[in-house]
């Protein structure tokens, strides 16, 4: 059986020359942290109820956003925090996501700054964008996310913090 290396890895590298040699200037210049890990669930009230039981966490907020068509819980998992996102229509981003993927991994947010200079970092970078202009989250801070084409298949997000 042949081991998977970096180098075999090709579907970790995007087509086209190599995203590293594209890049101008870091986004990691006004990166802090992971703010959290986005988790697209069938049941919010149970799911709420195993990260509990099973990790300890401790329910920080829950708020509905009828746009979006998601309600949302943020729990407190020690350093970290868990993002536990419920469809309210079958059409929704979470709902489409749920429905052709089931419950798991949604997305990782990451901490910036300056969310105005993560975004032109990551233009100038070649990345795909979402959103092109930040928008209000669930969190009460700016919000924007990246293309998961982008980043190896990984919805990203940015939180201005």
């Amino acid at each position: 059986m042949r081991s998977l290396t970096c180098s075999s890895a090709t579907w970790l590298r995007p087509p086209g020359p190599r995203l590293a040699e594209l890049i101008p200037r870091r986004i990691t210049d006004v990166l802090t942290r992971i703010h959290h890990v986005g988790i697209a669930v069938a049941d919010l009230d149970e799911s709420i109820a195993v990260y509990r039981a099973a990790l300890g966490a401790k329910l920080l907020h829950r708020a509905l956003n009828e746009q979006e068509g998601l309600e949302a819980a943020f729990l407190s998992t020690g350093d970290g925090e868990v993002e536990l996102m419920r469809a309210t229509r079958p059409e929704s981003p979470v709902g489409k996501f749920l429905a052709k993927r089931g419950p798991g991994l949604h997305h990782v947010a990451y901490g910036v700054t300056n969310i105005a200079q993560a975004l032109a970092d990551a233009r100038a970078a070649g990345l795909e964008l979402i959103d092109s202009e930040p928008r209000m989250g669930m969190h009460g801070s700016l919000i924007a996310f990246v293309h998961p084409k982008s980043l190896g298949g990984v919805l990203t997000e940015f939180v201005e913090t």
